[in-house]
């Protein structure tokens, strides 16, 4: 199989950044089972206004990931570019037989969240200088970490379907699963993992633009009625590197949470259920009755 991401700053530190980026490029082959094999490195530059040896510094935060997770880089491609850009093409491998999917979903399954959301006002906070780097330092832990651990322990527990949180968000993302599989959702907001800062800034409308898109595309979400808009920001928000969301069935539940917490998933958070309605429809409440 294989994968392709690439974006624009999101840190300042450059190391940073391009370990968040593998590890962003690398979590759909952990989304669906399959094991790393090697990456290509895709870079925009502007040469005339940034030093090569910041480029130096991202590619050395990009390369350590990469031998985390036992992916070759095998080189590249790079163009010069008026804003700098940075991303990989991955190959992986799966045995058919062991393919994660998100389609197989069924009615009484638990929905397990194995990252903090948040990411993406965090980053814009600090693109507008709404927040110290030191206050997104929890997050830039959690946007490296790869969903290696999350992919092992679905696959050691048995799931019944699986995607990365990313750009879409936990309900766009959570939208995808449930229509694939033919099924609805319930979602328990209060049990959902935040990184800290980040429903104050919502709350202050320090939010992304694709975070503010992917609320006006949430249309079959069912809103509570206490859910104001910076919570409904935090459902929606457009992750960078997030974590794997899980749907297991009750049986699995336990098993699952504690093959997370062995392999020390930055959350293991049962977040909600899979239900029988309209397909892909989300009723998101404070907690689930």
């Amino acid at each position: 199989m294989a994968t392709v991401d690439f974006f624009t700053p999101i840190v300042d530190d450059p190391a940073a950044w391009g370990a968040i980026a593998v590890a962003n490029a690398l979590s759909d082959i952990y989304a669906m089972g399959a094991t790393p094999l090697f990456g290509l490195n895709l870079v925009g530059w502007p040469r005339d206004r940034l030093p090569f040896d910041m480029l130096g510094e991202l590619l050395r935060g990009a390369t350590e990931v990469a031998q985390r997770a036992g992916c070759l880089i095998l080189g590249g491609h790079s163009i010069d570019a008026v804003e700098p850009t940075f991303g990989m093409a991955v190959i992986g491998e799966v045995h058919p037989d062991h393919m994660l999917t998100n389609a197989g979903a069924c009615a009484g399954d638990r929905l397990v969240l194995t990252k903090p959301l948040g990411t993406g006002i965090l980053a814009t906070a600090l693109k507008r200088d709404a927040l110290l780097e030191t206050g997104i330092a929890e997050a830039v832990r959690s946007m490296t970490v790869l969903n290696d651990g999350a992919s092992r322990a679905a696959l050691r527990v048995g799931v019944s379907a699986a995607t990365d949180v990313t750009g879409f968000g936990l309900v766009g993302h959570l939208t995808s699963m449930l229509e694939a599989s033919k099924v609805a959702a319930e979602i328990a907001f209060d049990a959902l993992p935040i990184l800290a800062h980040a429903r104050n800034l919502a709350s202050r409308g320090v939010v992304p633009g694709g975070t503010e898109r992917n609320l006006e595309a949430a249309e079959k979400v069912e809103w509570g009625a206490d859910l104001g808009t910076a919570d409904r920001y935090l459902c929606v928000d457009a992750q960078t590197s997030g974590g794997l969301l899980l749907a297991v069935p009750a049986e699995n539940e336990a098993a699952l949470l504690a093959a997370l917490r062995e392999e020390h998933t930055p959350a293991a958070a049962v977040i909600g259920r899979v239900i029988a309605g309209n397909p892909g429809q989300i009723r998101v409440t404070r907690q689930l009755g």
